[in-house]
């Protein structure tokens, strides 16, 4: 159940980024944690930013081989918590949202880390989510 009423979407994905950034410090994170997020009204979480998350949680294994698969000499250990929980908010909707938010789903992740990553972290981020989209594209218009 929504304990918002609709917001802008830019202001539903950065709720849902604080929302499962937060998440990230609780290794038990699960569908009990998100709802008890969601219930102490912390982050106001949309209906759109609550999908956000469940899509994130129910696909996070697929998202993180995904965000691997991308990885030139490093791990998923090694990468930022600001953003990692970025690419998997912006990888779920350009991967299962309704309709296709792909360059406004990277331009969020871009800006979300530049506000909350460390500096020149967002460059990183630019540049795997652009190429996966790409490879999507290409895999679309073959």
């Amino acid at each position: 159940m929504s304990n918002a009423a609709k917001l802008p979407r830019r202001q539903s994905r950065e709720n849902a980024f604080l929302a499962a950034f937060s998440l990230t410090f609780q290794p038990e994170a699960s569908a009990e944690a998100l709802e008890n997020l969601t219930e102490s009204g912390d982050v106001a979480l949309d209906d759109y930013a609550q999908r956000l998350l469940r899509d994130v949680a129910a696909h996070r294994p697929e998202l993180d081989a995904l965000i691997e698969s991308h990885l030139k000499g490093w791990t998923l250990g090694r990468i930022p918590r600001a953003s990692m929980t970025a690419m998997r908010i912006a990888l779920a909707e350009m991967l299962y949202a309704d309709e296709d938010m792909t360059a406004i789903a990277i331009n969020e992740a871009v800006e979300l880390v530049k506000k909350y990553g460390a500096d020149g972290d967002h460059q990183f981020v630019n540049g795997l989510l652009g190429t996966v989209a790409r490879e999507r594209a290409g895999e679309v218009s073959c």
